[in-house]
């Protein structure tokens, strides 16, 4: 069993301080919250986008299963990682993604998994859903079976798919090796193929599905989540920004993913730990706390969305502490890139630098938060930080 603890959520509520900017401040946050629905807005358009290549790589691999239609699935699942992870910094704060009556955040991104609710595990050829005949797959299964009986039993999203891409991990250098004929009837060695391809499909498309539902949310001129957001007064939205930025950088990234990892040692523990991908899910969590922060986005075509940034409303009020979170933010985005892929050996207990390096990115994402709450304080907002 790899990859299984609680699901990849964290429960926090922030309070709305009773001051934020004034005068001027006020213009200058409302245009950096404007330009933040414009980055949230790219990056979810990006992130469908991504989405429906996969889609369609994965359709092609199934209906003629071969090893160079499964290896364009694999690299399409890690091409629409690279937008979706930076948009992981507008969570946390009851926003779309992870709203508590209906946000998508558990059916798209939940982790750490149980794959044996999926599909056969070594030493249980027969286990998952995939084997379990009684089970119709189709949207409304895989929904219904998405964290059934405990957090651990994710059935859908991203992580699923990287199970069924790739397999269990055995490898101490390399990702797992699951073999592209589980998908062809003709020679795959273990049962029920063709539901397998099925089930691939279905959580594609549903992938799809949940990240369009959060590119209309965002979406400029309807009647959404993107609209009430803007409305609010200026000390909401930044508290709301800013509870993103600070809960993703020390909680989540510097906490739920890497100290646990770090202090377990085991590649069962990392994030993307089938396919062996999660030194670029760090990277990329903090390209999007950086994002927010500079106010600019690089999109998938090239092209640049940018605009007035949470810098410039802290630089306005302060600006040797807007000196200090750009001299942090870009320490915690040069300590993610010195991680050296495979992460699984960077946190082995044997290797001393790899450790290292893993260490100095979480100490560097817990000064962040710790930089990020000055910011809070400066703006005269509150932030709740989740303990576990």
């Amino acid at each position: 069993m790899a990859c299984t603890d609680k699901g990849d959520t964290a429960d926090t509520t922030g309070t709305t301080g009773t001051t934020g900017t004034t005068g001027s401040g006020d213009d200058l946050a409302g245009e950096a919250i404007a330009n933040y629905a414009n980055i949230v807005s790219a990056s979810y358009d990006d992130s469908v986008t991504a989405a429906q290549a996969l889609d369609a790589a994965v359709d092609a691999f199934i209906a003629a299963p071969s090893e160079e239609g499964m290896n364009a699935a694999r690299q399409a699942w890690l091409d629409s990682r690279e937008p979706y992870l930076q948009t992981e910094v507008y969570r946390f704060y009851d926003g779309p993604i992870d709203n508590p009556e209906d946000g998508p955040e558990g059916l798209i991104n939940a982790w750490p998994m149980d794959e044996g609710h999926i599909d056969y595990i070594y030493g249980d050829s027969d286990a998952g859903i995939v084997n379990n005949l009684e089970l119709t797959i189709d949207e409304e299964t895989l929904l219904a079976q998405n964290e059934a009986g405990g957090e651990a039993n994710v059935a859908t999203g991203f992580h699923a798919q990287e199970f069924l891409l790739w397999g269990q991990d055995f490898a101490d250098d390399g990702p797992g090796e699951r073999p592209w004929t589980d998908y062809d009837v003709a020679t795959s060695t273990k049962p029920n193929p063709d539901r397998r391809g099925q089930y691939l499909a279905v959580v594609s498309d549903l992938l799809v599905g949940h990240l369009t539902d959060m590119s209309n949310a965002w979406a400029a001129g309807g009647s959404n989540y993107r609209a009430d957001f803007e409305a609010a007064e200026s000390s909401v939205g930044l508290e709301r920004i800013l509870t993103g930025m600070i809960i993703l950088s020390g909680f989540e990234t510097g906490g739920e993913r890497l100290q646990a990892a770090l202090d377990s040692g085991d590649q069962e523990d990392e994030h993307s730990c089938f396919s062996d991908n999660t030194h670029r899910d760090m990277v990329q969590d903090v390209v999007g706390v950086q994002n927010v922060w500079r106010g600019s986005y690089t999109r998938l075509d090239g092209s640049t969305v940018s605009g007035t940034g949470i810098r410039d409303v802290v630089e306005a009020a302060d600006a040797d502490l807007a000196s200090r979170v750009d001299a942090q933010i870009d320490a915690s985005v040069a300590a993610a890139n010195a991680l050296q892929p495979p992460f699984d050996q960077e946190i082995a207990l044997s290797n001393t630098e790899g450790r290292a390096r893993v260490q100095a990115l979480i100490d560097s994402l817990k000064d962040q938060e710790t930089i990020l709450l000055e910011v809070f304080t400066l703006l005269g907002l509150s932030v709740e930080i989740p303990t576990e």
